[in-house]
């Protein structure tokens, strides 16, 4: 195939804007979404639609056509698939002295709600159909001899211009009809992954929750990144002013949260406590709970061991399990020091625990019926399009422009809730969205209030104890937590 210079792709990306769409129907009138999907060509989508239980609709949506195909990014010295103008130019004379021709593109990362937009560049080589990719593979290797690392990216990826396909599963669940209830679980342990459909045994149907912690021991990646509270318990604490989903009885919203633990002592001294079922750093107090399901951390440090009262039934050095029915409140450092001076056995260690609604001010009951899994990203505010990458710790070209699979929730006006997976990483068959078209998803559905939770390969609906969607890695991951559509 003779290679010619790139024309389509991130060139387009600054089509990409935070324009309001008009309100649809959505569950306000029963009624799925009529008139245009608001990705790729104004058309009507196909669906199925297949009832699941009273109020609860399962839906399969189809949009959009295949006419994106391969081409062969440059890495930047530094590993990434773009960079400054200045490191694209060096790449592109790279590459040219390899007797190859390169594209020179920029990129640019829209502007969102907390963010600026911001532009970079890229430096991609031919353009390939789906059924030439091995001839792209080629000319990777190509590059390779003469010392230049690339990879092979399929363009609907890119978060520009697409025709698409979408592949979509949308479950909604109407507030005036539904009986059952809303829950979330982290499975049998905080510190453990386990899939969405392990989790939903017993649930009518079920999404993964929010982002996991992939950054610390491997046995400990349960964790969820940011707020969980599982039948009234908090068992992991807020990144403050990230959005979360709150679940209690048949209702749910979206609002953003801040969450505070203190330890009395009985002399009557005070500290804070900085973190909920999670690895400590030092000089730090963490509280763990029976649901962690890990020793706490062999640092040195200590544990005081209280009972559902408050009394200390055991002060100990720490890398020891969580006692059924008990908490530990553990310290590292002079953490571990304020614990040896205060926290005597059989005195009491009481434990203070707030979880705070930012856009109410006031604190959350925490009663066995609440329930709160810590989204990734706002998508949906008060009806308009509001993307808060930067507060909630995802503004990046990968997050932000990439397309990737996604699993969102959003709550209509009527408090109805809307669960949705859009299948991704798979070309010719369903292309992803990026966070802006993940939003214009959501608004389309009919949510005013509307976040991203976990995506990629994380990405599954359960319903009927059968995994509906097509997970990218080819089977279901496991993950940290997941939220749930309970039958009572």
């Amino acid at each position: 195939m003779t290679r010619r210079p790139l024309v389509v792709g991130l060139a387009m990306a600054t089509s990409l804007t935070l324009a309001a769409f008009p309100v649809s129907a959505g569950l306000d009138t029963t009624t799925f979404p009529g008139g245009s999907f608001p990705l790729g060509a104004a058309a009507a989508p196909t669906k199925t639609q297949k009832s699941v239980a009273p109020g609860i609709e399962l839906y399969n949506v189809l949009a959009g056509k295949s006419t994106d195909g391969y081409t062969v990014t440059i890495l930047m010295p530094n590993g990434r698939d773009h960079g400054t103008r200045e490191a694209a130019d060096a790449a592109a004379a790279a590459v040219e002295a390899a007797g190859e021709t390169p594209s020179v593109q920029p990129v640019v990362k829209p502007q969102v709600a907390d963010a600026p937009g911001k532009e970079y560049f890229a430096v991609r080589v031919g353009l390939w159909s789906l059924k030439d990719k091995d001839d792209a593979a080629k000319t990777i290797k190509t590059l390779k001899d003469a010392g230049i690392r690339s990879k092979l990216d399929y363009l609907g990826d890119d978060g520009a211009q697409t025709t698409g396909p979408w592949d979509l599963r949308v479950l909604t669940v109407d507030s005036r009809t539904f009986r059952g209830s809303f829950a979330a679980s982290l499975g049998t342990s905080v510190a453990k992954r386990e899939t969405t459909s392990a989790m939903a045994k017993g649930a009518l149907a079920a999404v993964n929750g929010g982002f996991f912690n992939i950054h610390t021991l491997p046995a400990l990646r349960g964790e969820p990144v940011g707020v969980s509270v599982v039948a009234g318990r908090l068992l992991s604490e807020a990144v403050p002013g990230r959005s979360a989903l709150v679940l209690k009885g048949r209702t749910a919203r979206v609002t953003e949260l801040k969450t505070a633990v203190s330890v009395t002592a009985q002399d009557g001294t005070r500290t804070d406590v900085k973190g909920v079922n999670r690895n400590a750093g030092t000089d730090e107090f963490v509280l763990y709970t029976e649901e962690w399901g890990a020793k706490t951390p062999a640092n040195d440090g200590a544990d005081a061991v209280i009972d559902a009262n408050g009394k200390i039934v055991s002060l100990r050095t720490s890398g020891a399990a969580v006692p059924a029915g008990h908490r530990v409140v553990h310290g590292s450092g002079v953490a571990a020091e304020w614990l040896w001076e205060h926290a005597w056995e059989g005195w009491t260690l009481q434990v203070t625990t707030t979880v705070t609604d930012l856009r109410t001010g006031k604190p959350l009951q925490l009663t066995p019926d609440l329930h709160v899994v810590g989204g990734g990203v706002g998508l949906v505010r008060n009806g308009r399009i509001r993307v808060t990458a930067k507060r909630d710790g995802h503004d990046s070209v990968n997050m932000v422009l990439r397309r990737h699979p996604r699993t969102l929730a959003g709550v209509t006006r009527n408090g109805s809730l809307i669960l949705a997976t859009i299948d991704g990483r798979k070309p010719g068959i369903s292309v992803g969205a990026n966070m802006i078209e993940a939003a214009q998803v959501m608004r389309w559905l009919g949510a005013v209030q509307a976040i991203n939770l976990d995506g990629g390969g994380s990405t599954a609906m359960v319903v009927g104890q059968k995994v509906v969607n097509q997970p990218s890695d080819g089977r279901e991951r496991a993950v940290g937590d997941a939220v749930l559509v309970m039958p009572s």
